[in-house]
């Protein structure tokens, strides 16, 4: 048995709690204890997580414990046994109450290769204690698609509205490689939770008012990844200019679709992009990561983005607009062979093979 503490939601931490205590609870059992409400999409998870539930009730207190969550708030777990804390971050360093936290832990879960060089860095950790458990795609849902059968070519972003996500000069790279006259549409899936409606449109407006407004399609929050997987499905390329992610599961789900992505040189997706499934955007610098909202450039830094950089991601749009037009748009047969090693079940392994050398 293996105690769990975690979101069950649709925002990132909730589906990566989701689908690694599912395939655990297959492997060992699982007692869960949510973080919030949980919120599922289908009656067998409802079931599933209903179960996990129930075994909180009478738990194996000296079994390890797992805190699917934030850096800054590691304190609570259930039990005597192993503490494990499982933070999805994107910067290169920690401010003082996140080292606080993360210092006190017996073993930390980390999803890339980056993450890890980050934690080694910045916590007085054994390197043995730090362990990388990539996240996963369902490969049931996010199935292989063809390029879309139509002449229009459709670019698509995911990922809530965020400085830190490029979305500030996706809309500049997207002007810069089109004309009103190509066939070509933007679509943008970013809807922010913990936005409010002013600065949700503060978002929008952005793109509506640049010269290619009318291409910009904005497309509502879904409720279930099979929703996800049907807007995925109907567009040729993902976009992602970010200046730094935790992991990027959009990304990896549009490769899981066939679909070529653009994506940046750096951070937590670098495990599992590269030059062969994906066109990379390089960055040599970074910078102190500041937005106004979330970063306030007290603490890490992000890649920094050039107008250079915004022109190479111009100019990879404008390649894939291109082949498209030409009828010369591959289906990206090495991204789905990327997205395939990248399971759920494969977390779930790995963390009790970690567990296991305790």
């Amino acid at each position: 048995m293996i105690n769990v503490i975690s979101p069950i939601n649709q925002l990132g931490y909730g589906i990566a709690g989701l689908n690694i205590s599912k395939e655990l609870h297959k492997l060992t059992g699982v007692s869960l204890w949510p973080i919030g409400q949980p919120s599922v999409t289908n009656q067998l998870d409802a079931d599933t997580v209903s179960e996990m539930i129930q075994n909180s009730k009478m738990p194996d207190f000296k079994a390890p414990c797992i805190r699917i969550w934030h850096q800054n708030d590691m304190s609570q777990f259930a039990g005597k046994g192993l503490r494990v804390g499982f933070p999805i971050f994107e910067l290169d360093a920690f401010n003082d109450v996140e080292k606080h936290h993360l210092s006190v832990l017996d073993k930390i879960f980390v999803c890339s290769t980056w993450a890890k060089n980050v934690i080694l860095k910045e916590i007085s950790i054994k390197e043995e204690d730090v362990h990388v458990i990539p996240l996963g795609v369902d490969t049931e849902v996010f199935k292989p698609s063809s390029p879309s059968d139509n002449d229009m070519a459709v670019f698509l972003n995911c990922g809530k509205w965020e400085v830190r996500k490029g979305h500030d000069i996706l809309v500049k790279a997207f002007n810069l490689a089109f004309s009103e006259d190509d066939n070509v549409e933007l679509w943008m899936m970013c809807e922010n939770p913990f936005y409010n409606e002013l600065e949700h449109m503060e978002w929008v407006n952005l793109y509506n008012r640049s010269d290619l407004g009318s291409k910009v399609r904005f497309i509502r929050r879904v409720e279930s990844q099979e929703e996800v997987y049907n807007i995925m499905s109907q567009a040729d390329c993902g976009v992602f200019p970010s200046r730094a992610e935790g992991w990027n599961l959009e990304l990896l789900e549009m490769m899981a679709c066939g679909k070529q992505v653009i994506a940046t040189d750096y951070s937590a997706h670098t495990d599992f992009c590269d030059e062969n499934n994906s066109i990379l955007i390089e960055g040599k610098h970074l910078e102190s990561a500041y937005d106004g909202k979330w970063f306030h450039g007290q603490c890490g830094e992000w890649l920094a983005i050039s107008e250079n950089q915004i022109q190479h991601v111009a100019d990879a749009m404008r390649t894939v607009f291109d082949l498209k037009a030409e009828g010369k748009l591959d289906t990206n047969n090495n991204g789905i062979e990327t997205a395939n090693k990248y399971s759920w079940e494969n977390s779930a392994h790995l963390i009790t093979e970690a567990l296991s050398n305790v």
